[in-house]
């Protein structure tokens, strides 16, 4: 059989062209399994967070409508990729098959992996949704998945649950790049600091500010400003709504005693928070968008609109050994993976 495109443009459906990350609509029929593809078993979907909620408030939190758009979504597009939000999530599976270009990768059928790239380009079936946990933002399926050539992965570790990992691996594009960008002596600001994501980010940026340095974490309410506070994960919490930029600002700033920060890290979940992660920071300073709810138009266009002269990056989702950076927290935090444990597993 001849070898098909690295970056799956093979499994592209419409429009004509395009890679399967912008494509509408993926060919998600598995009957055949190209030289380098790698056949997954789908055991749970970790949905991304922006998209879970767009759903999920959709749906009215009602699980049977949840249920009934993401098999449709999956229907139309051979892809988990959310019609609204972009995004997509990413998978726990089992190795079915692992085409023959692909042998020296040292994977065999029945290993246990995560995928580390995005649903919203993932070739995916679903043949039946086993249970829906819409606190944890995940789906248990049967199905099947293609990865690509291009596609990372990683093993689940044997020291931990499934589902830990799951719920880790799903945002571990973030710690991974706070721990590049959080320099000693940083102050930092989190948005979103009580989600899986915010948590990780808190934690490394306590470790790479080290003594000089300050981290906030903003919440909407107090009992995870208590949280952050009662774990070490950040010097002060403060409790405000981003999407209301300047009541925000005022109590962000207050909690940096009046200084702009370093470091803006945006790990929310819903939308119209880009101003309240740019007026922030400081000029020069640097504005991580780690939330797929972000309009990249609106930063854009607003830090142009204020005078905002900052470095702002997206939120890329994979960074070189971020699987295990992110792992490595949860063994290393007792009190972390903890939490993780008892929240997400």
């Amino acid at each position: 059989m001849a070898t098909a495109c690295k970056y799956g443009s093979h499994r592209v459906v419409e429009p004509a062209g395009v890679l399967p990350q912008p494509a509408t609509k993926l060919n998600n029929d598995f009957s055949v399994v190209h030289d380098n593809e790698i056949l997954v078993d789908v055991i749970a979907l970790n949905i991304d967070s922006a998209s879970f909620t767009q759903i999920e408030e959709e749906a009215g939190h009602d699980v049977e409508r949840i249920q009934a758009r993401i098999l449709e979504i999956v229907g139309q597009r051979g892809k988990m990729q959310n019609p609204v939000t972009g995004s997509g999530g990413m998978f726990i599976g089992k190795i079915a098959k692992v085409g023959s270009a692909l042998q020296g990768r040292g994977l065999k059928p029945g290993d246990r992996i995560a995928s580390l790239v995005s649903l919203s380009l993932t070739p995916l079936r679903i043949d039946r949704i086993l249970a829906i946990h819409p606190e944890l933002d995940r789906v248990d399926i049967e199905g099947q998945a293609i990865l690509f050539e291009s596609g990372v992965y990683a093993r689940l570790p044997e020291d931990m649950d499934e589902k830990l990992a799951l719920a880790a691996l799903d945002v571990a594009g973030a710690p991974a790049q706070a721990a590049r960008m959080v320099k000693p002596g940083d102050s930092v600001l989190i948005l979103g600091a009580n989600g899986k994501s915010g948590m990780l980010v808190a934690y490394e940026a306590m470790k790479r500010v080290g003594p000089t340095g300050r981290v906030v974490g903003n919440v909407r309410k107090e009992a995870d400003a208590k949280m952050l506070l009662e774990m070490g994960l950040v010097h002060e919490a403060t409790r405000s709504d981003a999407t209301n930029v300047l009541d925000f600002l005022g109590k962000v700033l207050e909690a940096n005693h009046g200084r702009e920060y370093d470091v803006v890290i945006n790990c929310v979940n819903v939308p119209n928070t880009e101003m309240a992660s740019i007026l922030p920071a400081r000029e020069g300073g640097l504005v991580y968008f780690f939330s797929m709810a972000t309009s990249f138009t609106k930063a854009a266009l607003g830090a142009e609109g204020v005078g905002k002269d900052v470095t702002m990056i997206v939120g890329n989702g994979y960074a070189r050994d971020h699987a295990e950076i992110t792992l490595w927290e949860l063994r290393e935090n007792p009190r972390l993976r903890k939490f993780f444990e008892e929240r997400y597993v």
